[in-house]
């Protein structure tokens, strides 16, 4: 007896977890359908539960020191080869302070 009821309480779990997936995904589906201008009408602001954004404001990693909008690149990548990064690699091992300075070399 007991047993159909743990049964009955899981599925009727079950039922509402997946009405509430499908739920969601319906209004995420109605909401991205939704046209979205940029300029409003002071008349249709009631109407966007969302407050209308004329400016927005960039991230204060985005500006430099006097507070201007940096248009350079903030992360460069080049590609190496591998032995180019081996060699950097050990030069920075050789370079370490926890570094012996011995010539013994480690096969793997």
């Amino acid at each position: 007896m007991l047993h159909l009821l743990y049964i009955l309480a899981f599925t009727i779990l079950a039922l509402i977890a997946v009405s509430n997936l499908i739920r969601n995904l319906l209004m995420f589906s109605f909401e991205r359908e939704r046209p979205y201008s940029a300029t409003r009408s002071p008349s249709s602001r009631g109407k966007f539960p969302y407050p209308p954004q004329a400016q927005t404001v960039p991230h204060p990693e985005l500006l430099d020191t006097s507070g201007n909008l940096i248009k350079d690149p903030l992360l460069v990548m080049r590609s190496i080869n591998v032995e180019d990064a081996r060699e950097q690699l050990d030069a920075l091992y050789k370079a370490s302070p926890g570094h012996s300075g011995g010539t013994q070399d480690e096969e793997v």
